[in-house]
């Protein structure tokens, strides 16, 4: 156990976290999110949801303060409704990089972009358009 570190962040994950560099991206993904197909590296993260994930992740993780295109959701598709987990997000986000602004994907245009991201957090969220890509930055 390490003081001051969400305990949402597991070993495994905290050493992913670690690894990845300036300009390396990240997926966290909802429960119907097909990270095993898609991920170089996949996390477990079962029994947690998107929000206290991304709580988690944003304690450590810097977003890319050079590319403002570091945060972004997968778009609605067939007249969807954006789901009210989105404003979760977007107030964890003030809280932890309150300069960044949330970009959208077309869906398939995300998968293809979470087959290069360096991993996949699988979280067991339920919310529909649950799923979230972040750039990592450097710690400032």
């Amino acid at each position: 156990m390490l003081k001051g570190i969400n305990p949402t962040l597991s070993p495994e994950l905290l050493k992913i976290l670690s690894e990845m560099g300036h300009g390396d991206e990240l997926i966290i993904a909802d429960g119907g999110f097909p990270g095993a197909n898609l991920a170089r590296n996949l996390v477990r993260a079962d029994g947690v949801g998107c929000v206290a994930m991304l709580e988690a992740v944003l304690s450590v993780f810097p977003l890319d303060q050079y590319d403002d295109k570091n945060f972004f959701l997968m778009e609605t598709t067939g007249g969807d409704a954006p789901p009210a987990i989105w404003d979760e997000y977007a107030e964890v986000l003030r809280r932890y990089e309150p300069t960044a602004h949330i970009e959208h994907l077309e869906r398939f245009a995300y998968y293809e972009r979470a087959k290069k991201a360096y991993a996949v957090i699988a979280t067991s969220e339920m919310a529909p358009y649950g799923n979230i890509l972040l750039k990592k930055g450097c710690v400032r």
